[in-house]
């Protein structure tokens, strides 16, 4: 199986371009928001778009329900694809997808920027943030089915496909359609957000039960448009064994807080500040 990813910050026109990316490279399966998609049709899962707030729309996109996985799983494996495309806001998020997913490696990452100019990147991302307005590269019938009350409107784009071994050029429409979800009806439902002083208290939270002997000295985090970074600055304990230790904290880290709140840690660094003496334990005074 071959596997491609599509990559770009949210609300640049990936979903818009994802079909047309897909026809052009010969790739029939598409991975978008917690949906497969296949061609023009929705083959398994559930829209990312049809939640109520943010992190759950998340969730929904990295498949962290197991029946939702399992579903679109299923079907990838009966449908025995042998190319697919997968949608995703950083490389590291499409990494995710395919390991969630059990798919191989990705063979290719496109970047958004490399199929749109930056003229239609800004307008895709004003059409986002200003209005609300999602998009899912299937007809409109697909949507309505499951999806009507977050319909909004569709479009209809023109492709001139390339000439076939009789030379007769095949040009085809792509219906599209535009939805709004709940979450993005920021006067009528409020906004969810989370802020650095809980995220903080949730990584010190995960730092002390996966080992309690390390002590945190100060935490950056800084907020991007793909995800957050975290610098974690730690004193360890003289003599202990450090080999793959910090790698696994790094994933336990980024695991637990992605499983129980949809918030993606785009990159978190690990620095060792001190390596420090063990407390040595008071011995008890035995009474005569």
């Amino acid at each position: 199986m071959q596997v491609y990813a599509l990559v770009g910050k949210s609300g640049t026109g990936k979903s818009f371009r994802a079909k047309l990316l897909a026809e052009k490279i010969g790739v029939p399966y598409i991975i978008d928001d917690g949906l497969l998609i296949d061609d023009t049709t929705i083959l398994a899962g559930r829209s990312a778009k049809q939640e109520k707030n943010y992190i759950s729309a998340i969730k929904t996109a990295l498949f962290t329900d197991p029946e939702h996985r399992k579903s679109v799983v299923h079907m990838i494996q009966e449908k025995k694809v042998k190319k697919i495309l997968l949608i995703g806001t950083s490389e590291k998020m499409v990494t995710k997808l395919a390991e969630t997913l059990e798919l191989p490696p990705i063979s290719q990452i496109i970047k958004i920027e490399e199929i749109a100019s930056q003229q239609d990147i800004e307008n895709a991302i004003k059409s986002r943030f200003e209005e609300g307005k999602h998009v899912i590269p299937v007809p409109a019938i697909e949507v309505k089915r499951d999806y009507a009350q977050i319909l909004s409107d569709s479009i209809r784009i023109f492709f001139k496909g390339n000439k076939d071994k009789d030379g007769v050029r095949r040009s085809r429409f792509f219906e599209k359609s535009v939805v709004q979800p709940d979450f993005h009806e920021k006067n009528k439902r409020g906004s969810v957000s989370i802020s650095e002083a809980a995220l903080t208290q949730m990584i010190l939270h995960c730092i002390d039960e996966y080992d309690a002997e390390l002590l945190v000295r100060k935490i950056k985090v800084k907020m991007g448009r793909s995800g957050y970074g975290i610098e974690l600055f730690i004193d360890v304990p003289y003599g202990k064994t450090l080999t793959g230790e910090l790698h696994e904290l790094r994933s336990y880290i980024q695991n637990n807080i992605q499983k129980y709140t949809g918030i993606i840690i785009d990159n978190l660094e690990l620095s060792i500040d001190n390596i420090v003496q063990r407390k040595k334990e008071k011995k008890k005074k035995t009474q005569v």
